[in-house]
C-alpha cells in the first residue's frame, strides 16, 4: 500500500495522487518487486534540512530522502518529500511541477529497488531508468 501524508504542506489533488499511486506500483513491479507500506510524506525545507542533519549528517537542502524498511522483495519505507525543493527544481530545470514531484517519487522508490547513485556512472544510470518510467506514466 502506497499512502500520502503531509507535514505541515498543503495538500495535492487526491486524483492525481491516486494516479502517482497505480504508477508508482507498476513501476515497482517492473523492477521486480512489491509495495507492502510505503508513506510519501510531503514537507517543508525546514522540515527536511532538519532530517538530513540529524540522521545523514549533511547540512544541505535536499529534496527527498527515504527511509527503507524493505525485507527482501517486499518494499516497505517512509520517503520524505520537499515540496519547495520540487518547486525550485522545477523552475530551475523548466519543467512542470507534476513532472519533478514524479521525478522525485521515482527516484527514492528506485533507491528502495537496490538503485544506488553515489558515482557519475551510477547517477546517469539511475537517471535513465528514472525517464524510462516518467515516459510510461506519460503513455498511460
Amino acid at each position: 500500500m502506497i499512502s500520502f501524508n503531509f507535514e505541515k504542506v498543503a495538500e495535492l489533488d487526491n486524483q492525481k495522487l491516486e494516479t502517482l499511486k497505480v504508477w508508482l506500483e507498476k513501476s515497482v513491479i517492473e523492477e521486480g518487486f512489491k509495495v507492502d507500506s510505503i508513506n510519501f510524506i510531503f514537507c517543508k525545507d525546514d522540515f527536511l534540512l532538519e532530517l538530513n542533519q540529524k540522521y545523514l549528517n549533511h547540512d544541505t537542502l535536499t529534496d527527498v530522502i527515504g527511509f527503507d524498511y524493505s525485507v527482501g522483495k517486499k518494499l516497505q519505507g517512509d520517503i520524505y518529500i520537499s515540496l519547495d525543493r520540487v518547486r525550485e527544481n522545477a523552475k530551475i530545470f523548466e519543467v512542470e511541477f507534476d513532472k519533478e514531484l514524479s521525478r522525485v517519487m521515482i527516484h527514492g522508490l528506485l533507491h528502495f529497488c537496490g538503485w544506488t547513485d553515489d558515482s557519475p556512472d551510477e547517477k546517469e544510470s539511475m537517471r535513465r531508468q528514472e525517464n524510462i518510467y516518467l515516459e510510461a506514466r506519460l503513455h498511460n
